[in-house]
């Protein structure tokens, strides 16, 4: 712990302000730091360390102060408002499940190591609830039996685990967060289209509500499955996701989700393979330079092992394979890098590889080629030999036995794939997203409901997710300068404060004390800083913690009667008489608050 912090503790009440309740920033629970925590790699991290609103318990594990937990509470209360309009109900599921329901369903070993597992003294295996589509599905299964109850959605505000195999950036990757999830059961696929536009309409209102800039993009569906998808991505420079989308049209997606257009090339009279040496030359930048071509005419080649699945993987070589593209097609739950020992029993040569020469004998190898490699005339790959390329390769002449399949990510020099204008791409963190399950978990639970013929049919399911911990990290990631937070006024910890800058000063303090009264009149939304502290220090520690305003009541309270306005988001500072302050202070906080709504 920083030397140099500063404590407080919680709220008390105080006989000398009017109404006999009052929040003192002596005594609220705000462990602040003045210098920067050395195992914070991003802005909200630090910042949510710095002002005393979380502490580290283990790698991935957080408590939540007082701070924080009031800007969580906000954020559940601004989804619970937005989630209740909608007509769905809340409800609150157990944090342990049963193995038997995730073996019903198939998920148990498809989760991988990322799901918590116990086993209770009875030798039952059970798991930290990483979500919860199973556990409802079979909640219902013995309760909805008719049309005539559907549709129905339920929902829970309640913590998740998940085993991260490197928990980083504080709430951003942790092994638990706070999530809220939703679950819709309908009769029909149309009824699902209705349910999911609903749950996308308020998603848009909530991220709204909570200041975030935001953007919805078509996604990958993941190990939740399901055949359609949305995600809410946060735009904020050190989001882990990428996004792109169109500097012209509204098309807008996941990089892994966003298929791109087959690149055309020049068509050229084709030379017969050559083959030559390059030595130490194991990377697209050192082949480029030796074989003297331009980029777009080499091809690179990545190999990856899905459960037991070589994938020998082309793209051109200024482009990415894009990995969750290649395990939709190729199938499969677990994808890690191919071993040597598994290239080398198909012929293929670390640094060379390419179909070309490779032993392809059975299903257990697929080759798949990107669309715009096909498009290449005599251009450059391996040669499957250590130390040597192919020239004037033409793969539709010289790759056979392949698969042609778009397994690139899209670039800024691709074009929209809806109406050919130039794409972006921005990096994102994913705070919401939202399923079209279909009959996926109804089917394989054996969920169903009888329709207006009497025949049994299984539930059309949704899913909808939001990380309200993560929402809270975004924010910061979207609000802060160098001094700190800066938050949006519907989630920040508190709307304001108040601060004396000399609490030896009697007059001073009366008027400061006055004036939190007639604030506290219609909220509990300011802080009084009534700590015997220098002004830096109190200004400084009000903009750590982001403060929307602060009143600041210093000499000029008592000898002119004015007090001092600052919005923290802007810096802006009015000076206003004593006897205008509240109403002014009220004023201003109406307009942030219209900036979010």
């Amino acid at each position: 712990m920083d030397k140099t912090a500063v404590f407080y503790v919680f709220i008390i009440g105080n006989p000398d302000i009017q109404g006999g309740f009052c929040m003192l920033a002596s005594k609220l629970y705000c462990p602040t730091l003045r210098n920067d925590p050395v195992e914070a790699d991003i802005v909200s991290h630090k910042y949510m360390l710095k002002a005393g609103m979380i502490r580290k318990n283990a790698s991935g594990f957080y408590s939540f102060l007082p701070l924080a937990r009031r800007s969580i509470l906000k954020i559940e209360q601004i989804i619970r408002e937005e989630m209740n309009k909608t007509g769905a109900q809340e409800i609150m599921m157990p944090i342990v499940q049963p193995a038997e329901i995730w073996q019903e369903s198939g998920r148990w070993d498809v989760y991988g190591k990322e799901m918590f597992k116990l086993v209770d003294r009875h030798g039952k295996e059970h798991c930290l609830a990483p979500t919860h589509e199973e556990l409802i599905t079979t909640l219902v299964r013995n309760e909805l039996r008719s049309y005539k109850q559907l549709p129905i959605n339920l929902y829970q505000i309640q913590n998740k685990y998940r085993d991260e195999i490197r928990p980083r950036f504080g709430l951003m990757r942790s092994r638990e967060f706070v999530m809220k999830d939703a679950y819709s059961f309908d009769m029909d696929e149309e009824g699902l289209a209705l349910t999911y536009q609903d749950m996308y309409n308020a998603y848009s209102r909530i991220f709204t509500r909570c200041g975030l800039q935001y953007s919805i993009v078509l996604a990958d569906s993941g190990q939740i499955g399901g055949k359609y998808s949305h995600e809410f991505m946060a735009l904020a420079q050190s989001g882990e996701a990428e996004v792109v989308s169109c500097t012209h049209c509204e098309y807008a997606a996941d990089i892994e989700q966003a298929e791109p257009k087959t690149l055309t090339m020049d068509v050229e009279p084709m030379v017969e393979l050559s083959k030559f040496a390059t030595p130490h030359c194991s990377t697209i930048e050192e082949l480029v330079k030796v074989a003297a071509v331009p980029i777009e005419k080499t091809i690179k080649a990545v190999a990856f092992d899905i459960d037991g699945v070589l994938a020998l993987c082309m793209v051109r070589g200024d482009h990415d394979v894009n990995d969750v593209a290649v395990q939709r097609i190729v199938g499969g739950n677990d994808v890690t890098t191919a071993s040597a020992e598994l290239l080398k029993q198909h012929g293929l040569v670390p640094g060379y590889m390419s179909p070309i020469g490779a032993n392809k004998t059975d299903e257990s190898f697929v080759i798949l080629v990107d669309p715009t490699v096909m498009q290449i005339y005599n251009g450059v790959a391996g040669a499957n030999e250590e130390g040597y390329h192919y020239r004037y390769v033409t793969p539709q002449r010289d790759f056979t036995d392949v698969r042609v399949e778009t397994i690139r990510f899209m670039t800024e020099q691709d074009q929209c794939p809806l109406c050919n204008a130039p794409i972006q791409r921005a990096h994102g963190i994913e705070v919401g997203q939202v399923f079209q399950l279909g009959t996926k978990y109804s089917e394989a639970l054996q969920a169903t409901f009888l329709d207006k013929t009497g025949k049994a049919k299984p539930f059309v399911m949704g899913c909808y997710g939001i990380g309200v911990t993560r929402t809270l990290a975004a924010s910061i990631e979207q609000y802060h300068d160098e001094n700190g937070i800066i938050w949006p006024v519907a989630i920040a910890p508190y709307e304001g404060v108040i601060l004396p800058l000399n609490m030896k000063d009697e007059s001073m303090v009366t008027i400061a004390q006055n004036l939190y009264a007639q604030l506290m009149v219609d909220n509990d939304e300011f802080v009084l800083d009534d700590r015997n502290e220098r002004a830096g220090v109190k200004f400084k520690d009000a903009d750590l913690i982001g403060y929307p305003i602060q009143v600041i009541v210093g000499k000029d309270a008592v000898q002119q009667g004015n007090i001092e306005i600052k919005i923290r988001r802007t810096g802006e500072k009015y000076v206003v008489p004593i006897n205008e302050a509240a109403s002014q202070v009220q004023n201003k906080l109406k307009e942030l608050r219209q900036l979010h709504q």
